[in-house]
């Protein structure tokens, strides 16, 4: 470090306690929740640490300081988790709606029936939003039984609810026939669940799958870290971790029984640097987003500010992505993802 003063010998030091830890974080995807529960907490911070190191990168290029190599090699080295951050794809191709399969997920939030939105209007909202896309699949997570304006716009649907007498589940709805559903129906006392329903469109066959990964029992927010003890929230936030990875094994186990080429969609409650993500994709699935979506993925603020991408659209090698997209409407904590499939011939 000759030739840097003390300051930049401090801004340089912490570069490297910043480089450790990013290198730190790729290896997060490949251990267990179950094995380290409160390690795996620090996958949601995999994208605050690409962007330091990014910041420091082009601080030192700007300075024409080789310290700029530092954070370079380790952002190459992970340049896969840094495409889950922003992706740019090529332009969009020419579609022929006979062949292709649209498909949109979104967590509704329970239609606002909780009044987390001084906005009385959010179900009609959604309801027009969906109806707008005009997609062929629908897969909604929060659904509420009461709201009927999306229910009687499909000829097909599956709608579960966990519990007997719970207001709220699970739903997919379809402009095509669906000859078979059913629900995963996740170990008790959790108020997730996956289902699935196998749609038909011109003979073909694809097995949707809608996901609710389990999520945290309180919202870690500032807010809700400052009231707790700090300590508390991140065990809770591990446990949580580890019921995802025993919900995500029923899904594997499901996709890969499954006779028909599936898709996996729905609200992970996890980002693209966690293990269940990376167990699901290495089963020979591609990400909507990464494949076709272009600038930052954002589904979800955490804190009420920070980006994260915790909603996907995973398809299987049978299934070409061709289209993938955010919409950012303020109906839901959530924001809809929407992709067009082809199968391959």
């Amino acid at each position: 470090m000759k030739g840097l003063s003390w300051f930049d010998r401090f801004l340089f030091l912490l570069n490297i306690l910043f480089a450790i830890a990013l290198l730190f974080a790729y290896l997060l995807p490949y251990i267990p929740p179950s094995s380290f529960a409160l390690l795996s907490v620090f996958s949601l911070g995999v994208p605050f640490l690409i962007v330091v190191n990014l910041i420091c990168m082009v601080f030192w290029l700007f300075r024409l300081r080789k310290q700029a190599l530092l954070s370079l090699v380790v952002l190459l080295i992970g340049f896969n988790h840094v495409t889950s951050v922003y992706e740019i794809s090529s332009e969009e191709e020419e579609l022929n709606p006979d062949n292709v399969l649209e498909v949109l997920t979104y967590n509704v939030r329970q239609f606002n029936q909780y009044g987390w939105a001084e906005d009385i209007d959010i179900p009609q909202k959604i309801a027009g939003f969906i109806k707008d896309e005009d997609a062929d699949v629908v897969a909604i997570q929060e659904y509420y039984k009461g709201e009927l304006d999306i229910a009687n716009s499909f000829p097909h649907k599956f709608i579960h609810l966990k519990e007997k007498n719970a207001e709220f589940g699970l739903a997919i709805f379809s402009r095509f026939p669906i000859i078979k559903s059913g629900s995963l129906d996740f170990p008790t006392h959790s108020n997730n669940n996956a289902v699935f329903a196998d749609v038909v469109k011109n003979g073909d066959t694809v097995r949707i799958v809608n996901v609710h990964f389990q999520s945290f029992g309180v919202k870690p927010t500032l807010e809700n870290i400052e009231k707790e003890h700090s300590k508390r929230v991140f065990l809770g936030m591990g446990q949580t971790f580890v019921r995802q990875q025993r919900q995500m094994q029923l899904v594997k186990d499901l996709v890969l029984s499954s006779p028909h080429p599936a898709v996996i969609l729905g609200d992970f409650n996890n980002t693209a640097y966690s293990y269940i993500y990376r167990e699901l994709k290495d089963i020979g699935f591609n990400d909507a987003y990464k494949e076709a979506g272009n600038g930052f993925g954002k589904t979800f603020e955490l804190f009420g500010f920070l980006p994260m991408r915790i909603d996907f659209i995973l398809s299987g090698e049978a299934l070409q992505i061709l289209t993938f997209s955010n919409h950012e409407v303020p109906y839901s904590d959530h924001f809809p993802i929407t992709a067009t499939l082809r199968l391959k011939e």
